[in-house]
């Protein structure tokens, strides 16, 4: 099942993927007699995007598509949702190969930082450049979303704890960082920052998670592309790590590396691009 949520009327509401198009949650609601949350966070808060998931395999796919529906080309995005508890990156996640990932140091840790939800943008929003940095980078990424409160689980039993994925880019002030790594988290957290992309995607939709391909993309132009299989820590792993660090909450976000970064100017427009995601793009602009 793939959840977004879109821009109706100056609210920001739920919506389900269907062949033609997106079915609002509450339209599924008056027509089905189901009381669905109709935003989101609710719905993982809640354990309802389980529910509504079990819902879509056992044939509410068939039905959504007997329902009105946003056409896909007149969708109007917004973030996912607006406040996670928290936004959790790892960064140097990716081998380039095959061979690359097996010389890697198997008692190696994953390296991290954490996001203020201020720096929280969604598609189309512009990502604006701090006037402090002459030079901004921006990283596609894979996050993670998490669907449960977990602490302490074993890569095992970590697949029951997502939510689902989405496509985020993540941005930093590579300059300052560079002047003291100890800046890493000031180069992180400038306003527009993390752009979170409109839609979940649960991971039931794949055959197999490490399959997916993940684009960075700079005005239209693929620079960066890799998978998940060569990934140093993989999904399942990254949240059994950090559930032995903190408890992790329904609606926590993931970032898990990227293949690569771009510099990125005003002007330019970047983009996320995820197999089974619609491409997510925010443009460049200065800082107001």
């Amino acid at each position: 099942m793939k959840l977004t949520t879109l821009k109706i009327d100056g609210a920001e509401t739920a919506a389900i993927a269907a062949p033609h198009g997106f079915v609002l949650v509450d339209r599924v609601n008056r027509e089905s007699g189901a009381r669905w949350r109709t935003d989101a966070f609710d719905l993982i808060e809640s354990g309802q995007l389980n529910e509504l998931a079990a819902w879509h395999r056992a044939g509410g796919a068939e039905t959504l598509a007997s329902m009105d529906a946003v056409p896909f080309d007149r969708a109007a995005y917004a973030p996912l949702y607006r406040r996670p508890r928290k936004i959790w990156g790892i960064g140097f996640n990716y081998a380039a190969n095959e061979e690359e990932l097996r010389q890697s140091d198997p008692t190696a840790e994953p390296v991290g930082f954490l996001k203020p939800d201020t720096a929280l943008i969604g598609p189309g929003d512009p990502i604006r450049l701090p006037a402090s940095s002459e030079r901004t980078i921006a990283e596609a990424e894979l996050a993670i979303v998490i669907g449960r409160t977990c602490k302490n689980v074993s890569e095992a039993e970590a697949e029951a704890c997502v939510a689902g994925f989405a496509a985020v880019l993540d941005m930093s002030a590579d300059d300052i960082h560079q002047r003291n790594p100890r800046f890493l988290t000031r180069a992180k957290s400038f306003d527009t920052f993390f752009s979170f992309g409109a839609e979940l995607i649960t991971p039931d939709e794949y055959p197999d998670v490490l399959d997916i391909e993940v684009q960075a993309r700079l005005n239209g132009e693929t620079v960066h592309r890799n998978v998940l299989r060569n990934m140093r820590f993989r999904p399942w792993q990254t949240v059994a790590f950090h559930s032995r660090v903190m408890t992790l909450l329904p609606g926590d976000v993931i970032m898990t590396g990227t293949p690569g970064a771009v510099v990125i100017r005003a002007g330019d427009a970047v983009e996320c691009s995820i197999g089974g995601l619609t491409p997510h793009a925010n443009p460049v602009v200065p800082e107001a």
